[in-house]
């Protein structure tokens, strides 16, 4: 008979998932690595997610996960403890019943090969990518400029919207939609904290975009799709999935979560 694969532990898991997304690399506010589990505990199911919410951690319990490894903090600020008569308390709750350790890379999956940025540039067509801000080493850095097959503002948007999971809230589009585009600037999250450095692109790309701030970059000229933070940030998920399977191949099965968290569940547009 023949013998069964032997799965990693979660430290060995972890220390992988550190070589590609390096803790140190994460911003001095974040709060990010293991949230909890056993370091010697066997892996074989990883569950992707991009939140750590109830239902997420329900799906983690109900599929038989070892792990779920998520891009936003279940605690970014100190807590004195995670009683499941609170939501947070309740997620975790859930996944120590269930003996599913919880993983986070957020700030230091943003910046990386392989990371947030990257993979939704990859995700909406760019070639030629290259960071918006570089980093300490070559290809690493915030954000991601690429370019894509002269288009249209209009015609772009559409793309980006098909290339993207749905969601209730869509994307939004301020411009002339028949500017032509064929450099692009994008950060996945929210990311008007680089509208100033992304005047010389046709169209930036990015989540969370206040009122002044857009209105203020397109009477410079400039081109902007809002697309929801959600749905930018889970054109990782699959990426670190083929990443995981490639790593430990049969040993470790992986599954990302279509479980839609993004906050908005419905959309009026007014006639």
């Amino acid at each position: 008979m023949p013998i069964a694969p032997t799965p990693p532990t979660l430290s060995a898991v972890i220390s992988l998932l550190d070589d590609w997304y390096p803790p140190a690399t994460a911003d001095e506010w974040d709060a990010v690595g293991l949230v909890w589990g056993e370091p010697s505990q066997p892996v074989s199911k990883v569950l992707l997610a991009v939140d750590p919410t109830l239902p997420v951690a329900e799906e983690a319990a109900a599929w038989g996960a070892d792990l779920v490894v998520v891009h936003h903090p279940l605690f970014l600020k100190g807590v004195h403890g995670f009683a499941p008569t609170t939501p947070k308390g309740r997620t975790l709750s859930t996944l120590v019943s269930a003996r599913c350790a919880l993983l986070t890379a957020h700030t230091n999956a943003d910046q990386a090969l392989g990371g947030v940025s990257e993979s939704l540039a990859l995700a909406l067509g760019l070639s030629s990518l290259r960071p918006l801000v570089p980093g300490l080493t070559p290809d690493v850095g915030t954000g991601r400029a690429g370019t894509v097959e002269q288009t249209t503002l209009g015609a772009f948007a559409e793309s980006v919207a098909a290339a993207l999971p749905a969601t209730a809230a869509g994307i939004r589009v301020a411009g002339d939609l028949d500017r032509p585009v064929s450099s692009v600037a994008l950060c996945g999250g929210a990311g008007d904290f680089l509208l100033d450095q992304v005047t010389a692109y046709d169209v930036y790309v990015t989540s969370d975009l206040r009122h002044h701030p857009a209105s203020e970059f397109c009477e410079k000229g400039g081109a902007l799709i809002d697309i929801p933070h959600w749905a930018a940030e889970w054109t990782w998920l699959p990426v670190l999935a083929r990443r995981l399977r490639e790593a430990f191949g049969d040993t470790v099965e992986t599954r990302v979560s279509e479980i839609v968290t993004d906050p908005w569940t419905k959309r009026i547009v007014n006639n």
